[in-house]
């Protein structure tokens, strides 16, 4: 199984706090390797490389024992929107002023369908 795991800007990856790496993601899930990437590849997740290491995932993606709610589907509009992951994960972590905050601390207010509804405008 390949995993294509897109390289990141230094701008884009200052915006993310926390990283983890595939293993991280695995422990702290409860899962093995093999299943961490395939959230990656069916997009329940979103990894980038950072450097020469392998895929990492911003830590705030995970909660407690399981990916915060609302992720995946919005990952899933941002992709049918023609976002690639880098595009992606700096929408998510860019402030918007009329939310307030970035995306991604809406989804993780538990706002994630009014940020699905703003992702979605973005195909238009």
């Amino acid at each position: 199984m390949t995993l294509s795991v897109a390289q990141i800007d230094r701008e884009t990856e200052a915006l993310v706090d926390e990283w983890l790496t595939l293993p991280e993601v695995a422990a702290r899930l409860d899962l093995s390797i093999g299943r961490a990437k395939q959230l990656l590849k069916d997009h329940k997740l979103l990894g980038v490389r950072r450097g020469s290491g392998g895929p990492q995932v911003p830590a705030v993606f995970l909660q407690g024992k399981d990916v915060m709610k609302g992720l995946p589907g919005t990952l899933t509009v941002l992709q049918d929107a023609g976002y690639d992951d880098v595009e992606a994960l700096r929408w998510l972590f860019t402030p918007d002023d009329s939310l307030p905050g970035s995306p991604i601390e809406a989804i993780k207010a538990g706002r994630h369908t009014e940020v699905k509804r703003r992702a979605q405008a973005l195909a238009f």
